[in-house]
């Protein structure tokens, strides 16, 4: 199976895990729909199967370690205390490592927070941030059994709403600030010309971008400095970011550069794009950390769409990857993206339609099922070269076959 060599820590990998249950959202002091309601403003483990769980985490400079491995079903308090030297955080995910269940932000050194969720039996991941930047680390297993409590949801669809706008931001939040310093790792073997580095690094990283894309696109020129391909720039237009870099470190031949000998970048040009990509990142970096960013809950379900969207106009056809051919590492990244949107929303469209919601579920698993066919983000994919057309036109399919009823989201979410 060829691939661009991918090196990953195992707590990059544990976030960028591929789908391998459904996804969702959730988060902040309050845990996503499918997974919270109301709790206690004083938690305590006395009482009945709902009381509140207290669990204590110190979160160090090296550690992450949780009081417990397991707990009951139900509402879980986590009281984080910050015992290193950076600012930190510390989030609950769900087995897929991607979803975010809880998380509280900017524990200071010496500071203590508390997180509150209502969790669901089920399988999870606790994961300390020094810094809040990167990957975490300090990853662990957290497994929640069924206490037979009942946690049926409660509120409207305005707190829903509200929840879940919370719970996508903190998901994109964290996509962005793992892209930040894998970003930097790839442009500085990059700039210092080690090409088989940069190429290792190329797909994976751009991972945690493919996953997020509907939002950088709203932030006006970002997305068109950051990830324009060659054929989108407007005559006149400088062509910046990741793919004028892509296509330095895989040249074409003269007769896929319109007859052309490819000329290599200088040193001091690829110096020069590799500063435009890291400031281009920072910013997007920086807008979506602005104190007032947030999202509408149809730019959610919206942005699902828009993912599979992207699939359909440039990984399914390879025109994205032009040069490196990493087109289907593309592919998966925005099919997670697209599903923990959906996932994020799930709970508010199920009640009004739940046809729809059981076949966007079975065409998300048949799809992911058909793509895991050719490889994974952690072991790498097969070239985009490598597909037959009738491989590819299956993939077209399924990519048809999830659009259709995932196009009927936000109508039905906002009707």
């Amino acid at each position: 199976m060829t691939q661009p060599a991918a090196t990953t820590t195992p707590e990059r990998r544990s976030v960028q895990r591929p789908i391998r249950a459904a996804l969702g959202l959730v988060t902040g002091v309050v845990a996503l729909l499918a997974l919270s309601g109301c709790v206690p403003n004083n938690p305590t483990t006395e009482g009945d199967a709902t009381a509140t769980l207290a669990l204590t985490v110190d979160s160090s400079a090296d550690s992450c370690t949780v009081s417990a491995a397991e707990a009951p079903s139900g509402s879980l308090a986590f009281t984080i205390t910050n015992s290193g030297d950076q600012v930190t955080e510390f989030y609950l995910l769900a087995d897929d490592g991607l979803r975010i269940v809880g998380e509280v932000e900017n524990i200071g050194p010496g500071i203590t927070r508390d997180l509150v969720v209502q969790a669901k039996p089920g399988d999870y991941y606790t994961v300390c941030k020094p810094g809040m930047i990167g990957d975490g680390i300090g990853r662990t297993a957290f497994t929640v059994t069924d206490s037979g409590a009942d946690l049926a949801d409660s509120g409207d669809d305005a707190e829903a709403a509200a929840a879940a706008a919370t719970n996508y931001v903190a998901y994109v939040k964290d996509q962005i600030e793992a892209l930040v310093p894998a970003t930097t790792a790839f442009l500085d073997a990059y700039r210092a010309g080690d090409d088989d580095t940069a190429r290792s690094l190329y797909a994976l990283t751009r991972a945690s971008y493919e996953r997020i894309e509907p939002v950088a696109e709203s932030f006006g020129d970002l997305d068109p400095k950051i990830d324009f391909r060659e054929a989108d720039v407007e005559e006149g237009t400088e062509w910046t970011g990741w793919h004028r870099i892509e296509k330095d470190l895989w040249p074409p031949a003269a007769e896929d550069n319109n007859g052309e000998a490819y000329v290599p970048l200088t040193a001091a040009e690829r110096a020069y794009f590799s500063d435009l990509l890291q400031a281009d990142t920072g910013a997007l970096n920086d807008a979506v950390h602005e104190a007032d960013y947030t999202v509408s809950i149809d730019a959610i379900s919206n942005g699902a769409i828009g993912l599979l969207d992207e699939v359909a106009s440039g990984k399914i056809t390879g025109e994205e990857e032009i040069w490196s051919h990493t087109d289907l590492w593309d592919f998966q990244a925005n099919l997670e993206g697209a599903r923990v949107a959906f996932e994020g929303v799930r709970d508010i469209v199920e009640p009004k339609d739940p046809e729809l919601v059981a076949q966007i579920d079975e065409e998300f698993t048949a799809l992911q099922s058909e793509l895991a066919a050719y490889g994974s983000l952690d072991a790498g994919f097969v070239s985009y070269t490598e597909l037959t057309t009738e491989q590819v036109k299956d993939l077209a399919n399924g990519v048809n076959a999830l659009s259709e009823p995932l196009s009927k989201l936000t109508a039905v979410l906002v009707g």
